[in-house]
């Protein structure tokens, strides 16, 4: 293992691992969305929120507009940490995509695959993006984010805060809103689709989609809750998180 690198926000090494859980938060989101979920998972499971630059211990760095050089530069500072345990990824949102592409990238480049892909909150990586909110005005933007139900009211009417936050969060929505799919082989692993049954930004008939990008078994899991179900049913997710990775400590 090397040394700890800025990609890993608030990663604390476990020796009792047996796995390693990869977590990718939505679009604005960094590392602290990820704070409790140590409290509630299993010793054998070591928790790696990754930390994209642009926020939180990272704010001073540029974000990254496109997913490509993204998950390319994002690869080669994590490659380490895929070597000597098994792992897997947990992605919301934004997150849901970037777990995806860098499972694709690590199995093209290095040969390597998660043990299982949780996607969660986010249409199969086919179904194209038909927005274009990253090029909207500020005024307009905000009032997006109204919608989306994922910024706190105080912050959105907190204007100094806002000048910080929308930079950031027009440059992770320019990531999802710019991607565009390629076709390869699916994936080497199961791959578990949590929804929300009143997200009004995805459409939880299409999650489906997400069976055609695995060889193995493919789950879906719906929840009573809007975008950010994740945030009510931590506890639910977390569980079935820790029944379908048990069996790698066997």
């Amino acid at each position: 293992m090397t040394s700890q690198t800025s990609w890993l926000g608030w990663y604390k090494p476990n020796p009792l691992a047996k796995i390693r859980l990869f977590a990718f938060s939505y679009a604005g989101g960094g590392a602290m969305a990820f704070r409790t979920w140590s409290n509630s998972l299993p010793t054998w499971i070591e928790l790696c929120p990754v930390q994209l630059p642009g926020r939180e211990n990272r704010f001073t760095e540029k974000a990254f507009e496109q997913l490509s050089p993204l998950v390319e530069t994002m690869a080669k500072e994590l490659v380490a940490y895929f070597s000597n345990i098994p792992f897997a990824f947990f992605g919301h949102s934004m997150g849901a995509l970037i777990a995806f592409e860098l499972a694709r990238y690590i199995r093209r480049k290095h040969k390597l695959s998660p043990n299982y892909l949780f996607a969660s909150g986010r249409l199969s990586p086919e179904i194209p993006e038909l927005t274009s909110h990253h090029l909207l005005p500020n005024k307009e933007f905000k009032e997006m984010l109204r919608n989306y139900n994922g910024t706190p009211r105080a912050v959105l009417e907190n204007d100094e805060l806002m000048e910080y936050l929308i930079p950031l969060l027009k440059a992770d929505f320019a990531i999802c809103e710019t991607y565009e799919y390629k076709e390869d082989e699916p994936l080497d692993c199961p791959i578990l689709a949590f929804a929300g049954e009143n997200d009004h930004i995805v459409d939880k008939t299409k999650i489906a989609s997400w069976k055609q990008h695995t060889k193995k078994d493919f789950y879906i899991k719906m929840f009573d809750g809007d975008h950010f179900f994740l945030r009510e049913f931590q506890k639910e997710i977390i569980q079935l998180i820790e029944e379908k990775l048990i069996h790698l400590t066997k």
